[in-house]
């Protein structure tokens, strides 16, 4: 194969790290790579197994650096994408400042593309995804937290300070009364929509619930320590009500942000990613009822509401996507 075919992708994460070469095609030619982060140790060797695990994604592709285009990296947390610095990431404590796109250009002697995680998440279904057939899309990723990128006419959007797309920081409730999120403000998206506050307003549910008996409760009671959203949302789909009814609160929230996203940018699509997404066609629908109610009438009409289709993938075949875009700028 040619070099200009070829990328390698590297998502990082507070836990793992995976990469892949892909395809400029977007084909991820293995499956990815994943080693253990360990951010603990500190950010050299944390540099160093970025390096090691891209090594082994070009030996499992069975190629060498000369088939190799370019390199793009992702990562979570503050970040300076100009400079190609991660700066003080909550999910790679102690790391700081951190130089990885220098560090990884130099060790490959490489173009190297430095990307925020879920704005390389975005551009891995805009690029070969859920929206891959569309010109503009919002992705809103769905975890721990909620994260998000925005990707119009093939650019993402990615601020002047690098911050462009919080879209777990869009504002959907008082700031004075909202519910408390973990970037120290109040009524935030990520407090209500994310995996985590799913569970705990489950959680605050229970604590009033004066509906018929729950299954949900009685599992909850029995088995705190495995109470998840996966759980909550499995119980929903057999009618437990309490359930329902969390699941529902959910799609609101998310309508809510999505709806501001919305009056913003205007996107043809709006994707939602993550774990709670296995729900299926029943949760998107929930989605898009609500934000055909709360929506602005004419682009509501017009904006796609639909799942994230890469999975995990997304992160490394994302920031592949931006390597690839690096190169085809430069020529």
């Amino acid at each position: 194969m040619a070099a200009q075919d070829n990328y390698v992708g590297l998502d990082v994460g507070g836990t793992t790290m995976k990469a892949a070469v892909v395809t400029g095609a977007g084909r991820p030619l293995s499956k990815p790579v994943v080693m253990d982060t360990n951010p603990e140790r500190g950010q050299d060797e944390g540099l160093e197994t970025m390096c090691e695990t891209i090594r082994r994604a070009v030996a499992a592709a069975n190629l060498t650096f000369t088939n190799i285009a370019a390199i793009g990296v992702a990562t979570p947390g503050l970040m300076d994408i100009k400079a190609g610095l991660i700066l003080d990431p909550p999910n790679l404590k102690p790391w700081k400042n951190v130089p990885v796109r220098d560090h990884i250009a130099k060790a490959f002697g490489l173009p190297t593309a430095y990307q925020n995680d879920a704005n390389a998440a975005a551009y891995g279904e805009f690029w070969v995804g859920a929206a891959s057939d569309v010109k503009s899309m919002v992705l809103f990723t769905l975890g721990t937290g909620v994260g998000g990128g925005i990707i119009i006419d093939d650019k993402i959007i990615e601020g002047e300070h690098s911050h462009g797309g919080e879209l777990g920081h869009v504002r959907i409730a008082m700031p004075d009364t909202g519910r408390q999120c973990g970037c120290g403000a109040r009524g935030c998206l990520e407090a209500y929509g994310s995996a985590t506050n799913v569970v705990k307003r489950a959680r605050e549910d229970m604590a009033c619930w004066r509906g018929p008996a729950s299954k949900l409760r009685d599992y909850y009671t029995a088995t705190d320590e495995d109470f998840t959203a996966k759980v909550i949302f499995r119980y929903a789909a057999d009618g437990d009500e309490l359930a329902m009814k969390v699941v529902d609160d959910t799609a609101y929230y998310l309508a809510l942000g999505a709806c501001a996203v919305m009056a913003t940018v205007d996107p043809e699509m709006i994707v939602f990613g993550g774990g709670m997404v296995a729900a299926g066609e029943w949760f998107r629908s929930k989605i898009g009822a609500y934000v055909n109610r709360y929506g602005l009438p004419f682009p509501t009409k017009s904006v796609k509401i639909a799942f994230a289709s890469l999975g995990s993938d997304a992160g490394f075949i994302g920031a592949a996507g931006c390597a690839r875009m690096l190169v085809q700028r430069k020529q």
